[in-house]
């Protein structure tokens, strides 16, 4: 058994999506059905982004297993004799067989088209929306730049989505006029059910002039659907490409007005230890946090991940402005915690995680600084490696690790839909 990849671009006008229905033609029927004939076998492709009904794909990935032993860049070819003329295989290679289009670190880049002129073009009229009220570009762009980076994209995420988690990292969101085309680029590490779709709408009302461009970030940190503009008609949008990580980065930072942290990685290969400094965060996000990252290390191969929460601790420095409570936090009584003990009849030294309890998945217990060093943890990771210098840490110790590994992994989970 082999598994083939494939690169895929489609126009999406004349189907209902790319996941099966049973009742409407979809991308994802369409290849089946194509590949089956190929091979001479029964084929069911694992899309990388299930696009919506009238979404378009510049470079969508799919991948799909087969006993037939057909040259893999030849696939491709032979493939195209069976499609229709809206959807082409650019590309074709075999890859490993555990090689997941959707459990991969990716760069997702899309772009919404918006024809904003007084009368719409025929033969633009399946590739962008079109707009009759002259857009302010410059009013939109300051109101995409609350938008970059990690934030959690509540507002900008439809009802039905199946995402648990809302967190989303944009890397760069630009808008640029050429003629009568305005074309928003957006690049993230993923995107929520309609979530590109609402962005865009939203900009075309600070555009328009409905909303000022401060009001974006009142709209992200409302965290609630209503809040944000309509959702703007699929037919604007492309995925222009996928962009798969090659070599696993050394840190991965996130930092906003509600959190920052940094996932410390460098020793995950070697050793199979991932390394989380939680630096502030806010009282509402806390747990989220711990939960999603020690998850992203985990799939990134950590074994081990240890954990400390220097806001949560006594002696350690804190940040400014980070819209923490010293204030017991409360219980789901209405009545304040008391100080949470480990099991042992220890309290936990202060910290907000919680010896005592899981985190989805996740038990952490807390270790002591002389572990630590028997654990073999390297002196070089240490200050400018980026953990926390000895100064930054109380003697007694701050950090905690996860007594689990293992994980159940659910579609779900993973991604939401993307269009």
């Amino acid at each position: 058994m082999r598994r083939i990849r494939l690169i895929l671009a489609y126009d999406g006008t004349n189907y209902s999506g790319w996941q099966l229905q049973k009742n409407a033609v979809t991308i994802e029927e369409v290849l089946n059905t194509a590949l089956s004939r190929l091979m001479g076998e029964e084929i069911a492709v694992i899309g990388a982004s299930r696009t919506d009904a009238g979404v378009h794909a510049l470079e969508n990935v799919a991948v799909f297993d087969t006993e037939n032993r057909m040259v893999a860049d030849k696939i491709c070819l032979a493939l195209n004799q069976w499609l229709p003329e809206d959807i082409r295989a650019l590309r074709s290679e075999e890859v490993a067989r555990d090689w997941h289009p959707r459990k991969q670190n990716c760069t997702k880049t899309y772009e919404y088209r918006i024809l904003n002129r007084k009368i719409n073009m025929p033969t633009e009229r399946l590739y962008s929306y079109f707009c009759y009220f002259p857009l302010d570009v410059e009013k939109m762009k300051k109101g995409a730049a609350y938008l970059i980076g990690e934030h959690d994209f509540k507002s900008f995420c439809a009802p039905r989505g199946q995402a648990e988690e809302t967190v989303r990292t944009i890397y760069s969101l630009s808008i640029e006029k050429n003629n009568d085309m305005i074309t928003l680029r957006v690049s993230g590490s993923g995107f929520l059910y309609n979530m590109v779709r609402i962005i865009a709408g939203t900009l075309i009302k600070v555009g328009i002039g409905v909303y000022p461009p401060e009001h974006v970030e009142e709209i992200l940190d409302a965290r609630d659907r209503r809040a944000a503009g309509p959702t703007a008609p699929a037919k604007g949008l492309t995925l222009v490409s996928m962009e798969y990580e090659k070599e696993l980065p050394g840190k991965i930072a996130g930092e906003n007005k509600d959190w920052s942290y940094e996932l410390i990685q460098s020793e995950i290969v070697a050793n199979g230890r991932a390394y989380l400094v939680i630096r502030r965060c806010a009282e509402r996000d806390f747990d989220r946090l711990l939960l999603r990252v020690t998850h992203q290390a985990v799939r990134n191969g950590a074994r081990e991940v240890y954990a400390c929460d220097l806001e949560g601790i006594p002696d350690a420095p804190r940040e400014s402005g980070s819209g923490r409570s010293d204030a017991p936090r409360e219980s789901g009584s209405g009545e304040p915690d008391a100080p949470r003990d480990s099991g042992s009849g220890a309290v936990s030294r202060g910290s907000r995680i919680d010896p005592a309890r899981a985190y989805g998945y996740y038990v952490f217990q807390h270790v002591e600084t002389e572990e630590m060093n028997e654990d073999g943890i390297a002196p070089e990771l240490t200050g400018c490696g980026g953990l926390p210098a000895a100064g930054e840490l109380p003697a007694a110790g701050g950090w905690f690790r996860t007594t689990r590994s293992g994980y159940p992994r659910r579609e779900a989970e993973i991604e939401g839909d993307d269009a």
